[in-house]
């Protein structure tokens, strides 16, 4: 193949580097004008009247567990097919992680096991909206609800998609994004929080940034909007008491501010964000037409009523086929430089999981059975028509060299 095909690409104009240019030539790399304006276009998409940038969507689960006073002893319910975060934010707690398996049609998880998992010590419930599908969140926000558990809903897969009229990032009590390169929009690193809850929103903007609290221009973008000896309402001093105060750590915080830099990208791409989506439904419906006649293939399933934020395409081999098998077809592929991966190994059998809590294999069978034979295909926005044809192409030959050799 005459150009790699590669795994993710991000999409990046004009427009973003002219306001990382801007940014970086306005000496203002911290606590900024960029910051509040990527919040507010990233809660005004969701309807939350809190978003509060964070270094990472990691770094927002970290803040959204700690901010809702989850600790040693207590128990959080989190899916076991997922990204390894959804389960490490539980650890940084000092909480247990309670797993539970995944739906075999969505790949979030199962309803009745969420409830079956649910005790007097969980204190949380973390949601994922796998590759991006919001499936089943409604149903799980109601269970959350019932039982008057909060529902921390990892939204990092999912910005731009909705179930219904809800867009995904409205269905927990407090919802994270992450901006990874490989997401629909990406700051380089990067995450959102967004609430309803003004306490939580305002325990999460203290602990990103050390620990200090007050005023915006102590906890957030704002300290550039207070001009050189100005009386500060309340305090009866000049500006350099205010910047004393930044020396004030009300809790033990984080380091966990978003730059400036990575805002300036992230507004950029928030406002190319329904262009971004389009684009990533046109690829996903062109590999959906191209490989549902295939019987080998199961490709995503969604409902009518669901738009899907598409963060990759995730097809799976049917039964008939190994785990050898998939990862004969991933070496097939990349051996003719076409980008491709599997999605996700359960999270209970990594090896700090299985080390921790002694989980072995046969526990969570679905996801088992599922993470043995995904692939994951080339996704990105700019991806072409005759891309996706060399991908299936490939894709299909290499099954075909199982089927024919009877492995």
């Amino acid at each position: 193949m005459a150009n790699p095909i590669p795994l993710s690409a991000p999409d990046i104009t004009e427009l973003e580097v002219r306001l990382v240019t801007q940014t970086l030539r306005s000496g203002r790399l911290s606590i900024g004008p960029r910051l509040e304006e990527f919040e507010r276009l990233v809660g005004e998409r969701v309807n939350r009247p809190h978003a509060v940038g964070v270094s990472s969507g990691t770094a927002g689960l970290h803040l959204a567990l700690l901010a809702l006073g989850i600790g040693p002893g207590d128990e959080v319910i989190t899916p076991a097919f997922s990204f390894v975060a959804s389960a490490n934010c539980v650890l940084y707690v000092g909480a247990k992680p309670v797993f539970v398996d995944c739906d075999p049609r969505t790949l979030n998880m199962k309803l009745e096991d969420v409830e079956k998992a649910i005790t007097e010590k969980t204190k949380a419930i973390i949601g994922v909206e796998v590759f991006g599908n919001p499936c089943g969140m409604l149903e799980l926000a109601a269970l959350a609800a019932r039982y008057e558990i909060p529902l921390v809903e990892d939204a990092a897969e999912g910005l731009g998609g909705q179930k219904g009229p809800d867009p995904i990032g409205r269905f927990g009590r407090v919802a994270v994004f992450g901006f990874y390169p490989s997401k629909q929009i990406t700051t380089g690193e990067g995450g959102m929080i967004v609430t309803h809850d003004d306490k939580l929103a305002d325990l999460c903007r203290s602990m990103r940034n050390q620990g200090r609290a007050g005023p915006s221009y102590l906890t957030g973008a704002g300290l550039h909007a207070i001009p050189a000896l100005e009386v500060i309402p309340g305090l009866g001093m000049g500006l350099g008491a205010a910047l004393g105060s930044w020396l004030v750590h009300e809790r033990v915080g984080y380091n966990f501010r978003l730059s400036e830099i990575n805002a300036a990208l992230g507004v950029a791409q928030m406002q190319r964000l329904n262009e971004i989506v389009e684009a990533r439904e046109r690829v996903a419906e062109a590999y959906t037409r191209r490989l549902m006649p295939n019987p080998n293939l199961i490709v995503p399933n969604i409902s009518e009523d669901t738009r899907m934020s598409w963060f990759v395409y995730v097809v799976r081999l049917t039964d008939q086929f190994t785990s050898d098998d998939r990862d004969f077809i991933l070496e097939g592929l990349r051996r003719h430089e076409v980008g491709a991966s599997n999605y996700f190994p359960p999270i209970p059998l990594l090896p700090p999981y299985r080390k921790l809590f002694g989980f072995q294999p046969g526990d969570f069978p679905v996801a088992e059975s599922v993470s043995q034979r995904t692939i994951a295909l080339p996704f990105f926005n700019r991806l072409t028509e005759r891309e996706i044809d060399l991908v299936c192409q490939t894709l299909e030959v290499m099954i075909q060299r199982i089927t024919f050799a009877g492995r």
